[in-house]
């Protein structure tokens, strides 16, 4: 993790155990449950978003779409409805996975640096901070997945001319050629510029956590006071789109990095090549699909979120006060009256 408030109030390197002490499962859980149901709804879009990223205008390699509309009826047309579908398992797989740890990580950091007193206001530096740190530790982990997803959307059935090595039949087998003509580094195809785009979560959370605090200044209410559905769903869009908006270019990037009928000789040449060939335009290609999907998805994955983590404090404090009433009704036995509720459990 790169951050950390020591107690001088500067940024440091965030201590690993400490953070773990604020862990909760909960929010690991409910993240996953928010990025597989928008996953699965919106992948479609997320394909489409992939197939304009990558289409550099001179290239022959693949099918050329002019609008989102054309794009749907050319794929239904030459590869049936299932086509939209390509690489839902391992899409699924990295949102589910990459919301789940980002959630996870995210509160566990922020809980450290309030200390553990969620009234405690942190500021624009610091929420980004905490999403910045929780954004590397996330990619870490989910970019091989992401390089996996991307090159099954990214198969086309007039992809006859291609080696049986580019060629792959699901999440497995691609992981598994990849590994064994890329080594590990072609599990890591787009990492550079997925750095840059720890700048998307970092913002998204930053403005999302910033409104949601004017809003509850606004109402004299305490900062860690719940939203209804409506504010936590208006929030989550309007900060997601700012995000996506101003980080797009890193997508497409990222993109043509991870793209098995592209060679770039890294991040610099590609960002030269969009330049060249494309211009400014170049690095927005897909915006608009783009944007049609992440406002409904964030929307989703925040409700979704929203839900299940409640749930699962409602069943923390349950196991709590079970805990509590059967400690309180052992005590009164002889052998456990001088023990604690911890030692009664383990007894």
């Amino acid at each position: 993790m790169s951050s950390a408030i020591k107690s001088s109030g500067t940024p440091g390197i965030t201590p690993l155990l400490p953070v773990l002490r604020h862990c909760k499962y909960e929010h690991f859980v409910a993240g996953i449950s928010g990025g597989v149901v928008s996953t699965l709804m919106l992948h479609p879009l997320d394909l489409i978003k992939t197939r304009f990223a990558v289409s550099d205008g001179h290239s022959r390699v693949g099918p050329q779409y002019s609008s989102l509309k054309s794009a749907v009826v050319q794929i239904v047309r030459s590869e049936g409805v299932k086509g939209l579908y390509r690489g839902v398992t391992p899409n699924v797989l990295g949102s589910g996975g990459a919301w789940g740890l980002y959630f996870f990580f995210y509160n566990s950091i922020k809980a450290w640096i309030q200390g553990g007193n969620s009234k405690k206001p942190l500021g624009p530096s610091l929420h980004m901070f905490a999403a910045a740190d929780a954004g590397i530790l996330t990619l870490i982990v989910t970019n091989p997945l992401w390089v996996v997803k991307t090159r099954l959307c990214l198969q086309y059935m007039d992809d006859k001319h291609l080696p049986e090595t580019l060629k792959y039949k699901g999440t497995v087998d691609a992981i598994r050629k990849i590994y064994r003509t890329e080594g590990l580094r072609g599990l890591y195809r787009g990492f550079v510029p997925g750095m840059f785009g720890v700048s998307h979560g970092a913002i998204q959370f930053m403005v999302y956590e910033e409104l949601k605090n004017w809003y509850n200044n606004y109402l004299n209410a305490p900062i860690d006071t719940r939203l209804n559905t409506f504010e936590y769903i208006f929030f989550a869009a309007i900060s997601k789109l700012i995000a996506a908006a101003s980080t797009y270019p890193y997508q497409v990037v990222r993109a043509r990095l991870q793209d098995h009928h592209h060679n770039y000789n890294g991040s610099i040449h590609c960002v030269q090549s969009i330049w060249r060939y494309e211009g400014w335009r170049g690095f927005y290609k897909g915006l608009s699909a783009n944007l049609t999907r992440v406002t409904p998805a964030t929307v989703i994955t925040f409700v979704c979120t929203k839900t299940c983590l409640t749930i699962c404090v409602k069943e923390r404090w349950i196991k709590n006060e079970l805990c509590q009433f059967s400690s309180r009704i052992l005590k009164r036995i002889p052998k456990f009256r001088n023990c604690t509720a911890r030692e009664i459990m383990k007894k």
